[in-house]
């Protein structure tokens, strides 16, 4: 059985290893990977590997594992980062501000005084998200 893909996909084309990223860890059904606009420092994706476009869509089952890394990666960042607090959010469809249709979770490191935005406007240097996912990666329980 083949899991759901689009060939359009930014997404998809991370996991398939077309399209270089930034990776913190990754199982057999789900990848977290570093945004590449973040909003924070550490700002980092959860994705199913499977394409879903949204909360709608992806089978009960893959959220849950999709919450349960979430966290795992939000345990991480803290232990890594010491920030203030995270930010974990969602978003489907464009009207709720979903940029890429493919279902993901943000978890956002926060730190007091810094501005709350959900996505960043400039891509971060590819080294410093290499570097930011190897003192997470290292962290991982």
């Amino acid at each position: 059985m083949t899991s759901p893909s689009d060939p359009d996909c930014v997404f998809c084309k991370i996991r398939d290893g077309d399209i270089p990223a930034a990776i913190v860890f990754e199982t057999e059904e789900v990848m977290a990977i570093m945004d590449a606009f973040p909003s924070s420092k550490g700002h980092a994706l959860v994705i199913p590997k499977p394409h879903y476009p949204d909360v709608f869509e992806i089978p009960p089952e893959l959220l849950a594992n999709c919450a349960r890394e979430a966290q795992r990666l939000a345990r991480a960042q803290r232990k890594a980062l010491k920030p203030d607090g995270a930010t974990v959010t969602q978003f489907n469809g464009a009207a709720a501000g979903q940029t890429v249709f493919h279902y993901h979770i943000h978890v956002t490191p926060r730190w007091e005084g810094q501005p709350r935005r959900s996505h960043g406007k400039e891509m971060a240097d590819p080294q410093e998200l290499k570097s930011l996912a190897e003192q997470i990666r290292a962290a991982l329980d």
